[in-house]
């Protein structure tokens, strides 16, 4: 019987920021087939209409992973970013993408994940997926009527198939899941030298796995989740404690979360906790 996700799933994602305005677009996820955890996370599936003349960027504080992007305008493989990525919509529009698991990078990339770190690439390009042929399923599946959760879920199963080349995952690759997953799981991860302890692995053979597999090193794992959890605990309003919020994550003081944050979400935290920026 052929796969297709149940849901839309019912996540939270503090990485998505609002526009300034507060507004983010109808956005719904859906599950991976479990035969291909290993390689791909989770689907997402935005639709916007905005007005004549009108635009709204959206922010995402990035994850170290790639995403495959089929949209009503063609195909990308977008690799990760070091720091905020920004898209602007306009019009009406709608996407399919794949959030990837770190283990798929390598071979969507065809070579080490660096390579494509803040960049995209036609996915008519990428040699280990007939990508011409998904933007054209995705686009007959969706129709006229990209909203419609039976046309999303036809849409997912489209893009699992497609990505099914992918799997399994090597062992390296599962390594390097089990370290990110490591990393963004638990706050008390705070240091690098503690992930070298867990895997038993040296610095410098952590910094070139992590360099060739997602493109980043591990520092920026560390910071990129303590970011994420900031946006988390940020949530909670105006009155939150930036002093008690900066001690939790780990830094130093409260100076030092506040310069973070603002030179990834262009915001300081105290401008991000009392704005329409949250997740969505």
């Amino acid at each position: 019987m052929r796969w297709r996700p149940d849901g839309p799933l019912d996540v939270d994602e503090p990485a998505h920021l609002r526009d300034v305005r507060g507004f983010s677009p109808s956005l719904r996820r859906y599950a991976a087939p479990p035969e291909l955890a290993d390689v791909v996370r989770r689907f997402w599936l935005p639709v916007w209409s905005l007005l004549p003349g009108e635009t709204s960027v959206q922010r995402v504080l990035q994850y170290p992973v790639c995403q495959v992007v089929v949209g009503h305008d063609g195909g990308q493989l977008v690799g990760p970013h070091g720091g905020l990525n920004t898209e602007e919509l306009s019009g009406a529009g709608w996407v399919v993408g794949a959030m990837m698991q770190p283990a798929a990078g390598l071979a969507l990339v065809g070579g080490p994940v660096v390579g494509l770190v803040d960049q995209r690439r036609d996915l008519r390009e990428v040699e280990a997926l007939d990508g011409a042929g998904l933007i054209a399923a995705v686009q007959a599946a969706l129709g006229d009527d990209p909203a419609e959760i039976a046309r999303q879920q036809e849409a997912c199963a489209l893009v699992a198939e497609a990505l099914a080349v992918l799997a399994p995952a090597d062992e390296e690759g599962r390594l390097v899941n089990a370290i990110v997953e490591y990393v963004e799981g638990d706050r008390e991860v705070q240091r690098v030298s503690q992930v070298c302890a867990k895997f038993d692995l040296g610095e410098r053979a952590l910094q070139r796995l992590t360099r060739r597999r997602i493109g980043l090193s591990p520092k920026w794992l560390v910071q990129r989740r303590r970011l994420h959890d900031a946006a988390d605990l940020l949530r909670a309003g105006e009155d939150v404690d930036l002093a008690r919020v900066a001690a939790e994550l780990g830094y130093a003081d409260q100076a030092h979360l506040t310069r973070d944050f603002r030179a990834v979400t262009g915001l300081t935290p105290g401008e991000f906790s009392a704005g329409p920026w949250q997740g969505a």
